[in-house]
Order: structure tokens, then sequence, then C-alpha cells
């Protein structure tokens, strides 16, 4: 089947492809190189591949460079475009330069001008006032002079009369008259200084009732003042102690037995702090700001109990860096027995060195080795509250140490009986082992 399909193709080539020889002649020698029909197939086939790519290559270099001619002809059409455009954009933007400095000086002059109306709108708002003022000083001075004038003359009148009925001739009228008019003078000005005082006192009635206004606003302002402040403390007050009184309840601690321990314990100088009383009139009345001031007194008292307190009770965190919580308190199976047995704290686990830190105030009651913890760290707090740190590297106190929240204690380690480096932590309350968990997630919703 193969040998026919090759006749075949060999038939076919031979007609298009006739073999040739190329007869090469030398002095002494005659040779000949045999072309076949495939080997001029593939010699033709080569030379048209040649002259097609040389076709195609000619004929993209030819599209290119009148291509690129067309681009660079374009590339200027649209430079000088844009140099035009830029230079239309330049003059436009010199005009409105130009138009706004006009505007800024026309700005400026006209403030100028404003200024100089506002000065004399000032002054002649000022001539205006005082010559109200005048006015009025006038108005005043001449109704009181009016009113006098009118009051000497009925005082005048009324002397008259007097004299006419009290004397008996012309001779007693005329020696009578220095004295009478002694007697008018001596009128006039009384009744000149009774209007004075009358009008001093009346200024001073109106200024009097003028200030009393205004300590009536002031107090007004004041009152409201107070009031403002005493919310604002209640409001604080509020949201800084049910936080507080809330964690210890969630830790499961008495509040009022432990108020009343931490007092007991700050009965010296400072503790609770005294109610006040307001009242300046040295009667024991009780008014509703001395109530407010008392509450509030009583809500800082109990916060800063509060705050006594929880620097005593374990409300932290062992371990402040990188750790996996690894296993809960509870009953759990053992890692090495098999076995179900109560898990009386938390493990956390970290590299060997992490540092721990301690989670409360207070007493340090073991350092060293105990079976099954390792290295142990035993801490007493107030409220019978006992935390227990195990399977430490390093111990960095001492019994009898007095120990702060925060105090470095040792590092994690795998001391004891252990799978692997991890801090157990205990809370002991009583001598009985709760949570831990209970306290530290108490401290992270207030904290």
């Amino acid at each position: 089947m193969r040998t026919r399909l090759a006749i075949r193709v060999h038939a076919t080539l031979e007609r298009w492809f006739p073999e040739r020889r190329l007869f090469l002649r030398s002095d002494t020698d005659t040779r000949f190189i045999r072309l076949k029909p495939g080997t001029q197939l593939i010699a033709f086939s080569g030379s048209a591949l040649v002259v097609a790519w040389a076709i195609i290559t000619t004929a993209i270099l030819l599209m290119d460079s009148i291509g690129s001619g067309n681009f660079r002809e374009q590339a200027k059409r649209d430079q000088r475009t844009y140099e035009m455009r830029l230079n239309v954009l330049a003059s436009e933007r010199d005009a409105r330069a130009a138009e706004a400095l006009a505007a800024q000086e026309r700005f400026n002059s006209a403030l100028g001008q404003i200024s100089v109306m506002q000065s004399q709108l000032l002054q002649s708002e000022t001539r205006r006032r005082e010559m109200e003022t005048g006015i009025e000083v006038i108005q005043t001075t001449l109704r009181r002079t009016m009113r006098e004038r009118e009051a000497a003359r009925v005082e005048l009148a009324a002397l008259r009369e007097q004299m006419e009925g009290g004397t008996g001739g012309n001779g007693t009228v005329m020696a009578s008259s220095p004295a009478a008019g002694e007697a008018i003078d001596f009128l006039s000005m009384a009744l000149a200084e009774t209007a004075a005082e009358r009008d001093l006192v009346r200024a001073d009635a109106e200024e009097a009732l003028i200030r009393a206004d205004e300590m009536a606003f002031e107090i007004r302002l004041m009152q409201d003042q107070n009031d403002q402040i005493f919310r604002q403390l209640e409001e604080a007050m509020s949201v800084s102690v049910a936080p507080l009184d809330k964690m210890f309840r969630s830790a499961g601690l008495n509040t009022d037995s432990i108020i009343s321990q931490v007092r007991r314990g700050y009965s010296g100088q400072g503790g609770p702090l005294t109610p006040l009383s307001f009242s300046t009139r040295g009667d024991d009345t009780i008014t509703p700001d001395t109530e407010r001031a008392n509450r509030i007194l009583n809500q800082m008292d109990q916060l800063n109990i509060y705050r006594i307190a929880a620097q005593k009770a374990p409300f932290a965190t062992p371990v402040k860096s990188g750790f996996r919580f690894t296993s809960g308190f509870g009953v759990r199976r053992d890692p090495k027995t098999g076995g179900r047995r109560m898990h009386e704290g938390v493990d956390f686990a970290g590299p060997v060195g992490t540092p721990l830190y301690a989670t409360a105030d207070g007493t340090v009651i073991h350092a060293g080795w105990q079976s099954g913890y390792g290295r142990l760290v035993k801490i007493r707090h107030e409220f019978g509250i006992e935390t227990r740190f195990a399977h430490l590297s390093k111990i960095n106190v001492s019994v009898g140490q007095r120990v702060s929240r925060g105090d470095r204690i040792g590092d994690m380690g795998a001391s004891g009986r252990v799978t692997g480096p991890h801090l157990h932590y205990e809370v002991r309350v009583g001598g009985q082992a709760v949570n831990p968990m209970i306290y530290i997630k108490a401290a992270n919703d207030v904290f």
C-alpha cells in the first residue's frame, strides 16, 4: 500500500518536476548530480518561501515607511494645533488674570469705601446716641424744672395768701417783705434739694432693679450650669460604676462584702468621701442639689473602692505576647493516660521564655518546684483569691514578696508533667478552683 502511494506521488512529481541531471565537467573527468523530483520540490518550496518572505517584508517596510511618514505629518499637525491651543489658552489666561487683577482692585476699592462708610456710620450712630442721650437729659431736666417751677409757684401763691391774710396795714406788709423774701428763697432751695434727692433716689432705684434683674439672670445661668455639671457627673458615674459592678458580679464576687472589706482596709487617711451640705442658712435643710451632690459623692466613693478592688482581683491576662489557648477549664481527657480528669485551670501555649505577669496585687506564698506543676508560683490576693502559674522555665519572685498587677513573675516553660511548653493558670477562691476565664472575660468587657 505504501509502495503504490509512493509510486503515485512520484508520478505526480515527475509530471511537474521531471528528474534532471546537473553535469560538472573538468579537464579530466565529467560528473553529474541527479536532481530528483522530491529534491526539486524542496528547493522550489524553499525558494518560494524566501521570495514570499522578501515580498511580505518589503511590503511591510513600505507600509511602515508610508505610515510613519503619515504619522509624522499627523504628529506635526497635532503639535501645531496643540501649540495654537496653548497660545489661545495662554492669552485667555492672561486676559482672565488681568480681569481678576482688575476685579481685585475694584474689590479692594469697594472694601475701602465700605470701611469709610462703616466708620462714618459708626460715627453718625455714636453722634445719634449722644444726641438722644443729651435730648433725654435735657427733657428730664426740663420736666424737673417745670415741676419745680410749678411747685414754687404754688408755694409762693400760698405764702402770699398767708402774708395778705396776716397783714394789718401797709406798714406791716412793708416790714415783713424782707422776711417773706428770705422765706421764699429758703423754700426754693429746699424744693430744689428735695427734687435732686428724689431724682437721685429714683436713679438708684432703677439701677437697683436693673442689677437685681442681672443677678437673677446670673443665678438662673449658674443653676443651669450646675444642673448640666450634675448631669454630666451622674452620667459619668453611671457609665463608670455600672460596668465595674457587673464585672465583679460576673466573677461571682459579693460586691457588698468587697466594699466593706476595702473600706476596713483603708480606714486611715482618705477612704469614703464625706457627704456635703450646701445650706448657708445655718440649718440642716436637705436641698435637691445637696441630695444630688451626696449621691454623686457616694458613687465616686464606690468607684474608688471598685478601682482598688479591681487591682486586688485577677482581672487580667497572665500572657501579654502571642499565645494559643490550648485547653479550658473542666473535665478533659488526660493526654498521657487517656483517662478523664478535672482540669482546674486554663492553658496558654507559647514559646519557652514568654514573659508571664501577675494578674493582681498580692503576696507570693510559693515559688519553687511542685510535683506535676513543675516550677510553680502561687500568689495570695485579697477576698480569699489565689492564683497559680505552673510549668515555668524560670521564676523571678520569691516567697513573701509583694507583687503588683503587671509585675513579671517568671517565664513560660515545659517543666513538670506536660506535653509541650505552655502556662497552666489557675484561680482559686476559698481554696476551690474556679474558671479563670470568668475573670478574664469580665475584665475584657470593661477594660
